[in-house]
């Protein structure tokens, strides 16, 4: 009986096993183990649990099939899946490309290669609102929504889209989603490689003079926007910009009416800055309704610390705010 085969029974009787489980029971060495077992994670027929030094393995749950090899597309179609089709497992794989693809398409019982063939389609219509520099521009949404009254930011950009349609979230907002939510440095700092190049090259092209951060307003361990501005580490002035909270804390996720989300960034934003600048840089990770970083630019040109406000957000949504709200 193969070693492959031996792992297999051992895993149908005990369903999570360590390489020491294996030891003990195949006599073969550790390095002997490892390449087998490297081998099944390739072939899908197991998949891995946990991090160093607890990791278990056990039989894949669902085999990714057929291979990328067997799927007809072409090279500029396979370059679109890679650049921009990502998705993160129920036990934390990261797939990208035609592995993210056919995982996403087999869950929801599709043919792969014409929901390939739709995603691309789709993809294509919604980046056809990027400008040549590769950003959104957001500010005509926000004008539109009329419950926000006033509106204090001058522009507007989000780096994509949080989701699209049919398929949800995309390669950035799911990377952030997953950051956020999982307190992943590993996944921020993907981000802020990702990101970076474009915010210095809106900062050269608007002349910006100073950049702010929109403050997180849940308590978390590690917090999103502390590593962002830590990754970016723009070498320009950074304003003080704090947010204060009740005996409860109201994140703006937890707000469904535009309403309700001005008041509590009116209330909660506080500008701690005695300097002026021309042109300020807000940077904020996903922007919904846009209340929170209207609130601040409001608060900013009142101050004197801004004679024009510039926003950019990693994401924001393309119509209404609700995908947001679970950020």
């Amino acid at each position: 009986m193969t070693i492959e085969n031996q792992i297999i029974n051992i895993l149908k009787s005990d369903p999570e096993v360590s390489i020491s489980d294996l030891l003990q029971k195949i006599q073969v060495s550790r390095q002997m183990i490892h390449r087998v077992i490297n081998k099944m994670l390739q072939e899908n027929y197991i998949e891995k649990i946990g991090k160093p030094p607890k990791v278990f393995y056990r039989l894949a749950s669902q085999q990714i099939t057929p291979k990328s090899t067997d799927i007809n597309l072409n090279n500029d179609e396979l370059e679109m899946l890679n650049e921009h089709f990502l998705t993160i497992t129920e036990m934390g794989q990261k797939l990208q490309g035609v592995e993210a693809l056919q995982f996403w398409a087999n869950r929801q019982k599709l043919p792969i290669e014409k929901t390939a063939k739709e995603f691309i389609t789709t993809r294509q219509k919604y980046l056809k609102y990027f400008s040549s520099e590769g950003l959104i521009n957001g500010i005509e949404k926000l004008k539109s929504t009329k419950s926000l009254g006033n509106i204090s930011i001058d522009e507007m950009y989000y780096l994509d889209f949080y989701a699209i349609e049919r398929f949800g979230k995309t390669k950035l907002g799911t990377l952030l989603h997953f950051a956020k939510q999982g307190q992943n440095q590993k996944l921020m700092y993907e981000i802020i490689s990702m990101t970076k190049e474009k915010i210095n090259e809106l900062i050269r092209n608007k002349k910006i003079d100073a950049v702010g951060y929109i403050p997180p307003t849940i308590k978390r361990h590690l917090q999103f926007m502390h590593v962002l501005q830590k990754g970016y580490n723009f070498s320009l002035p950074h304003l003080n910009i704090l947010k204060v909270t009740g005996d409860i804390p109201v994140p703006q996720k937890a707000l469904s009416k535009i309403e309700d989300r001005i008041i509590n960034a009116r209330s909660s934003i506080v500008v701690r800055e005695a300097r002026e600048f021309n042109n300020v840089l807000l940077i904020d990770d996903a922007v919904g309704s846009g209340a929170t970083i209207n609130e601040t630019a409001t608060k900013l040109k009142i101050k004197g610390t801004a004679q024009k406000v510039v926003g950019v957000a990693i994401t924001g949504s393309f119509k209404g705010f609700e995908v947001i709200q679970e950020i």
